[in-house]
Protein backbone atom coordinates (compact mmCIF):
# COMPACT_ATOMS: atom_id res chain seq x y z
CA UNK A 1 0.00 0.00 0.00
CA UNK A 2 1.30 3.51 -0.38
CA UNK A 3 0.84 6.55 1.37
CA UNK A 4 -2.34 7.15 -0.91
CA UNK A 5 -4.51 4.60 -0.04
CA UNK A 6 -3.01 3.26 3.15
CA UNK A 7 -5.33 3.56 6.32
CA UNK A 8 -2.60 2.73 8.63
CA UNK A 9 -3.09 5.24 11.63
CA UNK A 10 0.51 6.95 10.65
CA UNK A 11 -0.32 7.47 6.99
CA UNK A 12 -3.78 9.12 7.52
CA UNK A 13 -2.09 11.61 9.52
CA UNK A 14 1.00 12.07 7.28
CA UNK A 15 -1.69 12.41 4.42
CA UNK A 16 -3.73 15.32 6.62
CA UNK A 17 -0.43 16.91 7.37
CA UNK A 18 0.78 17.08 3.39
CA UNK A 19 -3.07 18.20 2.55
CA UNK A 20 -3.04 21.34 4.65
CA UNK A 21 0.30 22.13 3.38
CA UNK A 22 -0.95 22.59 0.26
CA UNK A 23 -3.93 24.22 1.02
CA UNK A 24 -6.24 20.69 -0.45
CA UNK A 25 -9.03 21.40 1.68
CA UNK A 26 -11.11 18.11 -0.57
CA UNK A 27 -7.97 16.27 0.46
CA UNK A 28 -7.79 17.19 3.96
CA UNK A 29 -11.22 16.34 4.41
CA UNK A 30 -10.96 12.66 3.19
CA UNK A 31 -8.44 12.35 6.30
CA UNK A 32 -11.21 13.02 8.94
CA UNK A 33 -14.50 11.77 10.35
CA UNK A 34 -17.57 13.42 9.84
CA UNK A 35 -17.83 13.46 13.52
CA UNK A 36 -14.12 14.54 14.31
CA UNK A 37 -13.17 16.17 17.06
CA UNK A 38 -10.39 18.64 17.24
CA UNK A 39 -9.13 20.57 19.85
CA UNK A 40 -6.78 23.96 19.80
CA UNK A 41 -4.77 24.41 23.07
CA UNK A 42 -6.72 27.10 25.44
CA UNK A 43 -4.70 29.93 24.91
CA UNK A 44 -3.51 29.61 20.90
CA UNK A 45 -5.55 31.98 18.71
CA UNK A 46 -8.14 29.29 17.89
CA UNK A 47 -8.34 27.72 20.82
CA UNK A 48 -11.30 25.93 21.44
CA UNK A 49 -13.16 22.35 20.23
CA UNK A 50 -14.30 22.28 16.31
CA UNK A 51 -16.27 19.79 14.88
CA UNK A 52 -16.57 18.36 11.41
CA UNK A 53 -14.46 18.46 8.51
CA UNK A 54 -16.67 22.03 7.78
CA UNK A 55 -16.03 23.40 11.45
CA UNK A 56 -12.18 22.36 11.17
CA UNK A 57 -12.05 24.22 7.97
CA UNK A 58 -13.58 26.93 9.15
CA UNK A 59 -12.83 27.66 11.97
CA UNK A 60 -9.24 26.64 12.21
CA UNK A 61 -7.67 26.40 8.33
CA UNK A 62 -9.28 29.11 6.77
CA UNK A 63 -8.37 31.38 9.90
CA UNK A 64 -4.88 30.35 9.69
CA UNK A 65 -4.58 31.35 6.26
CA UNK A 66 -5.83 34.53 6.69
CA UNK A 67 -3.84 35.63 9.68
CA UNK A 68 -0.82 33.81 8.42
CA UNK A 69 1.77 33.68 5.31
CA UNK A 70 3.76 30.88 4.77
CA UNK A 71 2.00 29.11 7.64
CA UNK A 72 4.18 25.40 7.43
CA UNK A 73 3.74 22.39 10.37
CA UNK A 74 7.18 20.47 9.85
CA UNK A 75 5.90 16.83 11.11
CA UNK A 76 8.98 15.77 12.69
CA UNK A 77 9.16 12.77 14.87
CA UNK A 78 6.04 10.08 14.71
CA UNK A 79 5.00 7.79 17.60
CA UNK A 80 2.56 5.53 16.79
CA UNK A 81 0.86 3.52 19.69
CA UNK A 82 -2.38 1.78 17.68
CA UNK A 83 -4.73 4.03 16.69
CA UNK A 84 -2.65 7.04 18.67
CA UNK A 85 -0.14 9.07 16.66
CA UNK A 86 1.75 11.71 18.63
CA UNK A 87 3.54 13.93 16.35
CA UNK A 88 6.30 16.15 17.65
CA UNK A 89 6.61 19.27 15.15
CA UNK A 90 6.97 23.04 14.80
CA UNK A 91 5.02 25.97 13.17
CA UNK A 92 6.68 28.62 11.31
CA UNK A 93 5.11 31.37 9.59
CA UNK A 94 4.84 34.84 9.19
CA UNK A 95 1.99 37.17 10.52
CA UNK A 96 0.26 38.97 8.24
CA UNK A 97 -0.58 41.91 10.42
CA UNK A 98 2.74 42.58 12.04
CA UNK A 99 5.54 40.95 9.64
CA UNK A 100 6.77 38.82 11.95
CA UNK A 101 7.94 35.62 11.82
CA UNK A 102 7.63 32.82 14.31
CA UNK A 103 9.19 29.07 14.78
CA UNK A 104 7.38 27.68 17.52
CA UNK A 105 7.32 23.78 19.04
CA UNK A 106 3.97 21.92 19.28
CA UNK A 107 2.67 18.08 19.67
CA UNK A 108 -0.18 16.79 17.98
CA UNK A 109 -2.46 14.18 19.45
CA UNK A 110 -4.28 12.12 16.65
CA UNK A 111 -6.60 9.10 16.99
CA UNK A 112 -6.98 7.26 13.87
CA UNK A 113 -10.34 5.09 13.06
CA UNK A 114 -11.64 3.46 10.03
CA UNK A 115 -8.57 5.17 8.20
CA UNK A 116 -9.88 8.74 9.23
CA UNK A 117 -8.89 10.96 11.84
CA UNK A 118 -11.64 10.86 14.67
CA UNK A 119 -9.77 13.19 17.33
CA UNK A 120 -7.29 15.97 17.07
CA UNK A 121 -5.66 17.71 20.39
CA UNK A 122 -2.93 20.30 19.78
CA UNK A 123 -0.38 21.06 22.28
CA UNK A 124 1.76 24.63 21.51
CA UNK A 125 4.46 27.18 22.89
CA UNK A 126 1.23 30.07 22.38
CA UNK A 127 3.84 32.84 23.98
CA UNK A 128 5.76 32.16 21.05
CA UNK A 129 2.66 32.58 18.42
CA UNK A 130 1.51 35.92 20.41
CA UNK A 131 4.77 37.36 19.70
CA UNK A 132 4.74 37.46 16.67
CA UNK A 133 1.19 38.65 16.30
CA UNK A 134 1.94 41.55 18.80
CA UNK A 135 3.47 44.74 16.89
Amino acid sequence: MDLETSTAPADVVRRQYLASATGDLEAFRATVAPDVEWTETAGFPLGGTYRTPDGVIAGVMEQLAAAWDQWVTHDDTYVVDGERVVVLARYSAVNKATGKSMEVRVAHSFVVRGGRIVRFEQFVDSAGVHAAMTA
